[in-house]
């Protein structure tokens, strides 16, 4: 059997002691994870874990009440009625895309939260960003009929733009 050679990253490291595990193992361990973090309010979906983690991670640091799960345009509010649509994306090894998940529509939001998390979840960069950079950096896509939008570096250095990728990760460190 064929197995991929990839280069050492931590978390392959970590993982190297599951390669012995059958299949219904390693989905049982994945189940018992997701059922954890949803234990302690991390997920609140059964869904890939990388959009509530960003919602999780965001509302945590700044203290913003998330919303409904089926609210629409926006996933927290602050004490102040500011609106957040919050993002995330993973970065992975094998998928380095920088395009976070379709935004429905640019009129329910005022700020944009968005993380890039490394392969291992570790937050990589994030940003909370104005509606108005947000209408002009995207791209409306009408087969979905929803915005598309990148999360490029570059994003960091527009008037506006508030990086707060160290607050982030203090709260992905508890």
């Amino acid at each position: 059997m064929f197995k991929p050679r990839y280069p050492e990253s931590s978390s392959r490291k970590k993982m190297s002691s599951l390669s012995n595990e059958t299949i219904p193992e390693l989905l049982s361990r994945h189940v018992a994870a997701m059922e954890e973090l949803r234990a302690r309010g991390v997920l609140r979906s059964a869904n890939n874990p990388t959009g509530d983690l960003a919602e999780y991670l965001f509302c945590a640091a700044f203290g913003w009440a998330q919303e409904d799960n089926s609210a629409k345009a926006f996933d927290a509010a602050d004490a102040e009625g500011i609106r957040y649509q919050i993002k995330g994306r993973r970065m992975h090894r094998r998928n380095r895309s920088r395009q976070l998940s379709a935004i429905r529509s640019l009129d329910g939001f005022d700020v944009l939260a968005a993380v890039l998390f490394d392969d291992d979840y570790s937050v990589m960069r994030a940003a909370l960003i104005p509606v108005s950079v947000v209408r002009d950096r995207s791209s409306y896509i009408s087969y979905t009929n929803s915005h598309k939008f990148l999360l490029r570096d570059d994003m960091w250095n527009i008037d506006g733009v508030i990086d707060v990728t160290s607050r982030l990760r203090v709260v992905a460190c508890t």
